[in-house]
């Protein structure tokens, strides 16, 4: 493609839209590290909440929707859908106990719930395993993506991509610090959301799709592979059990809370309890969560579903893209390609928007990575491990050259990765069973710092086993059958593990209680052993029930937002009017709910 010169005015004008008010932070964020990395923990919710939705809208995200789409058909983005309830239970269960804790990372959480040498292994592994190596995954996928696309867009080669996104990301983020980051997703939210409905809007009007009519009349009567009915919002149950049961079935029912992914962990953790601490008040860090899992699953999604049900109509094969696009590198062609190929048909301006608002989404999900990494390999590990009580601007700088070095570790690994798809499904199975433990941590005091350890271990031991197992021939038919084996086995030895292991000493259980006042049964000895009444806990927020009714009726509004926008889309308006009603409701419940529990701190 080639871009005009009005074209690359916007494109210039949407970076500098985004970056340049980040340069005035770069003299608060040097203060502390505490400013570095937790932004002062001075966040209104609704920054909060914007910076976790942009945050999550990458470069790849498209991508990824648009390869389940084009594979499993609309409903295969259950396999992401069902974390409504994971992110849900965080904003009624966790987001106020995240922000009583007063930890500057989830990983300093350890050393404050746990206790021993155990604790300190926990978290000095874990900040090299996730702000390290799980970190360059995500990062790699997300800029494997953005190689894909600059390759579709100029023909650009990886090292020529990763040149330019790694010179803009680097500089800002050492720059600018957490609340650089903050401010630069805010605005970037809102031009993604723009260039992604015009990219929807004109993959519509391509002669070979006819409009929302004609996709939907053409769609209707095409199959995908196993005879998948691309429009359908739900599998079929009849006809394509072995489908349900890996697209909707086990997510629905064991993924959501056996299975650890970044921006989506039980219970929070990562990013999204990066912004929970940073937040100024424990309101601030309920509504910023609530949000986000809002607008993450209402808003964005369906114009990537649009374009994704559009290529299918134009380019319905693999070699019909590597047709059109002959110069472009045949390693890259996958169905996750079929999205930059589609902006090919973006009018003069709109692709220079375009342009601007991808490199917007690589930006916001790359400067968070880089910033949370660093305030891990930091403030986790150097300053805890190895040098300890030097001045805030030495972790600062360090904490600056950490992000530098993530960088580069993420750069060399987007050319091992080939889809955003396999990268999803590898994260997912290296996750898979750790889950539960990250749930009830906060809610069962026998839970020790050994059952992390043996969680982690097993998990990653039984996943590599089946990755083994398949590259030899051996492994199972299904990938989701693999993954709740590895649950099963994960659960099983963390559990035991919590009997059998030493337990974590009474007296930093009483602490981490008094400080944090976790609710339910499993503390009833240590609320005992603390002196804390039933009535005091209560008058803490410990109130079960209205949770429950609030993560019930928060995951309805959801779903029942984001499938009455499907079916409008759809034209079937007997359904979307219930839907509607559905919503009506059940967020009149919500906000009773969240206006109760507000009022009780």
């Amino acid at each position: 493609m080639s871009l005009t010169i009005f074209d690359w005015c916007i494109v210039g004008m949407s970076i500098a839209i985004c970056f340049i008010p980040a340069l005035f932070f770069a003299k608060r964020s040097g203060k502390s590290t505490a400013e570095f990395f937790a932004s002062g923990r001075s966040v209104p919710w609704w920054l909060a909440g914007l910076s976790m939705v942009a945050t999550t809208f990458s470069s790849d995200t498209p991508n990824l929707v648009t390869d389940i789409v084009r594979r499993q058909g609309v409903a295969g983005n259950w396999c992401w859908w069902a974390f409504v309830l994971t992110g849900v239970s965080t904003v009624f269960f966790y987001a106020r106990l995240w922000r009583r804790s007063g930890v500057m990372t989830d990983l300093e959480f350890y050393e404050l719930r746990y206790s021993g040498s155990a604790a300190s292994v926990v978290r000095g592994f874990r900040s090299i395993y996730l702000g390290l190596f799980f970190n360059c995954i995500i990062m790699a996928s997300v800029n494997l993506a953005a190689c894909k696309i600059a390759a579709v867009l100029f023909g650009l080669e990886r090292w020529q991509t990763l040149l330019f996104v790694g010179l803009l990301n680097v500089v800002f983020a050492a720059h600018s610090g957490l609340w650089g980051v903050l401010i630069i997703d805010m605005i970037q939210f809102f031009i993604k959301m723009s260039a992604v409905i015009a990219a929807a809007y004109f993959a519509l009007k391509h002669p070979q799709v006819g409009g929302l009519d004609g996709l939907m009349a053409k769609l209707s009567t095409l199959k995908g592979p196993d005879g998948i009915n691309y429009l359908n919002m739900l599998p079929d149950f009849t006809n394509q059990w072995s489908i349900a049961m890996t697209v909707f079935i086990m997510p629905i029912a064991v993924q959501w809370w056996a299975v650890w992914y970044p921006g989506a962990e039980p219970g929070g953790g990562s990013y999204i309890a990066q912004r929970m601490l940073a937040s100024k008040s424990e309101k601030d860090s309920l509504g910023g969560t609530l949000f986000y899992n809002i607008a993450h699953y209402c808003i964005r999604p369906w114009p990537w579903i649009l374009v994704g049900l559009c290529s299918l109509l134009v380019y319905p094969e693999l070699k019909d893209i590597q047709t059109a696009f002959p110069k472009l590198d045949p390693k890259l062609i996958g169905h996750d390609i079929a999205y930059p190929a589609m902006l090919k048909f973006l009018p003069v301006g709109w692709i220079g928007l375009m342009v601007g608002g991808l490199i917007a989404a690589n930006s916001s999900t790359i400067l968070t990575h880089l910033n949370w990494g660093a305030s891990y390999l930091v403030h986790d590990f150097y300053r805890r491990f190895i040098k300890k009580g030097a001045d805030e601007s030495h972790y600062v700088m360090m904490g600056r050259l950490a992000t530098i070095g993530l960088f580069l570790c993420a750069g060399g690994m987007v050319f091992v990765l080939e889809s955003a798809k396999d990268t999803f499904d590898i994260i997912l199975q290296i996750g898979a069973g750790t889950g539960l433990l990250y749930l009830m941590r906060w809610f069962w005091w026998r839970v020790n710092a050994w059952c992390e350890v043996v969680a982690m271990i097993s998990s990653f031991v039984v996943s590599c086993g089946w990755l083994i197992l398949r590259k030899t021939g051996h492994g199972l038919e299904s990938t989701h059958m693999e993954l709740l084996y590895t649950i099963i086995i994960t659960t099983v030895c963390w559990v035991l593990t919590a009997f059998l292991a030493p337990p974590t000493d009474r007296r930093t259980l009483i602490e981490f209680y008094k400080k944090v006042r976790p609710f339910g049964p499993g503390w009833a000895p240590i609320k005992a052993a603390a002196g804390i009444s039933d009535q005091d806990a209560r008058s803490e927020g410990e109130n079960i029930p209205l949770a429950l009714v609030g993560w019930s009726s928060g995951c309805t509004v959801i779903w029942s937002a984001l499938f009455t926008v499907g079916n409008f889309l759809y034209g079937r308006m007997n359904y979307a009017w219930i839907l509607l009603g559905v919503f009506t409701v059940s967020g009149l419940i919500l906000i009773a709910v969240v206006n109760k529990l507000w009022s009780r701190k």
